[in-house]
């Protein structure tokens, strides 16, 4: 999931409910699945009489996450989570980039506005 987040773009630190971690997105989005994946396979595995159950968990949470296609799931979920649905239930994707600070300021990303007065914009 964490691969999933850096290649949408979005920082895997941008936590809503887990917060104060470099990952804490990336466990609010493990949070959406954990019911369906984790836990049954958590008990899956202590009723196989597993002798090794950390590597037999992982090995198993790993084949459910292939198995459900959970990955393009993630991608479907981050972006109606990160992107404005449009009334047509689709997301508008813009094709400009643009940059912001908490003076409320935006401006157009890929330029150098170093030699710029702030009367300049």
């Amino acid at each position: 999931m964490h691969a999933v987040i850096v290649a949408l773009g979005a920082a895997p630190g941008l936590g809503f409910v887990h917060t104060g971690h470099e990952r804490a997105f990336v466990y609010d989005i493990a949070d959406l699945y954990k019911a369906e994946i984790n836990v049954p396979v958590a008990f899956d595995v202590v009723a196989s009489g597993s002798t090794d159950i950390g590597a037999d968990t992982r090995r198993a949470v790993r084949d459910r996450v292939h198995d459900g296609a959970i990955l393009a799931r993630c991608v479907r979920d981050i972006r109606m989570l990160l992107l404005q649905p449009q009334p047509g239930g689709e997301i508008e994707e813009e094709d400009s980039l643009r940059l912001w600070d908490d003076s409320g300021i935006e401006l157009t990303a890929g330029r150098n506005y170093a030699d710029i007065g702030e009367a300049d914009f």
